[in-house]
């Protein structure tokens, strides 16, 4: 039987323009991994950008020869809505060729390996809860801040997918019905305003309106090539408006957090994505201001926290959705993911 301190699993994480996959071990540790360009004009040539790391991994895997029985599965992390009890992507806006595509069976037939798919949110959810910032706690709520918002929720080291697998969606809870339009179509949803584009438009808007600010010249003098990376970048530098707008993104999340630990009162909530670095000195105010946006007295002891893994996520969610499938997992010695 394969001792889970020898088990590793490749992790796989599918975008929009990028494969990256990575060899993760049983422990969370990212040996190798690598990217590749996601070809996504139909069904087979996605597949095939998707196979193709999955192949990059394995072959580094050769040069150890023994490395390669020790692969006990591959977790993949799949653009949404899916169904993660089956592994079958089902629409994908950035996909248009996996429409209902069965892409574990297809994986598992390829490598005869057992294949877990599921959502980015969940299984960076899982990673942290399993090997990273949420390490210790039995309860975790984890949100990914970048081009969107996506939430994960992890009960007693099991995702919590609800009914149907759809659950978890916290990015669109609307904070504000008279707010901006999300692109799911909500008014005020948190994505619309905490984003990463949504940060970078209340910036835009502000400097439309007069006001001045460094961020103009970071952007060339365009104001529709403003990002929120010129957001943070001018914050650090001491810009005024940039702090301004940044504020006011915390005021927004604790809003949001606030309604969050009144519905789940986690042990630990952990923040990602490619805003977390910019948000992580506000950390203080947005817990500052949770009593004000929350009835639970207990609030404050709640950490607020950024995610260990940062930019590779994808690969350690997808290498964690294939914790459970050891069978000294399966006996409950170590956390498992929930395959419902």
């Amino acid at each position: 039987m394969m001792q889970v301190s020898d088990a590793c699993f490749i992790g796989v994480d599918v975008g929009g323009t990028k494969v990256a996959a990575g060899l993760v071990d049983s422990i969370g540790e990212i040996s190798y991994q690598t990217r590749t360009p996601m070809v996504a004009t139909d069904a087979a040539a996605g597949l095939a950008a998707v196979t193709a790391a999955i192949d990059s991994v394995r072959a580094a895997t050769k040069v150890k020869p023994e490395m390669q029985d020790l692969i006990a599965g591959i977790g993949i992390c799949a653009p949404g809505p899916l169904d993660p009890r089956t592994g079958v992507v089902i629409n994908p806006p950035n996909l248009p060729g996996w429409r209902n595509f069965p892409l574990a069976d297809l994986i598992s037939k390829s490598y005869s390996l057992p294949v877990r798919v599921d959502n980015d949110g969940n299984a960076a959810a899982l990673a942290e809860a399993l090997w990273g910032a949420g390490r210790g706690y039995r309860n975790v709520f984890c949100a990914t801040i970048g081009t969107g918002i996506g939430t994960g929720i992890v009960f007693d080291r099991r995702i919590y997918h609800g009914r149907t697998g759809a659950a978890a969606e916290g990015g669109h809870m609307t904070i504000d019905y008279r707010g901006p339009r999300c692109g799911c179509g909500k008014l005020g949803c948190i994505e619309a305003h905490a984003s990463g584009p949504s940060i970078a438009r209340r910036a835009s808007e502000k400097i439309v309106a007069g006001r001045s600010s460094s961020i103009l010249e970071l952007a060339g003098g365009r104001v529709d090539h403003i990002t929120s990376e010129m957001v943070g970048r001018a914050y650090l530098a001491g810009d005024l408006l940039a702090k301004e707008v940044l504020q006011e993104t915390a005021m927004f999340l604790a809003v949001w957090l606030g309604n969050i630990v009144d519905l789940l009162e986690p042990d630990v909530m952990i923040i990602g994505g490619g805003a977390a670095p910019m948000l992580q000195p506000f950390f203080g105010e947005i817990c500052d201001r949770l009593p004000a946006w929350c009835v639970n007295s207990h609030c404050q002891e709640i950490p607020l926290v950024t995610a260990h893994y940062g930019a590779d996520a994808g690969i350690a969610g997808g290498a964690a959705l294939c914790r459970g499938l050891l069978p000294q997992d399966l006996e409950g010695k170590v956390g498992v993911p929930d395959r419902i």
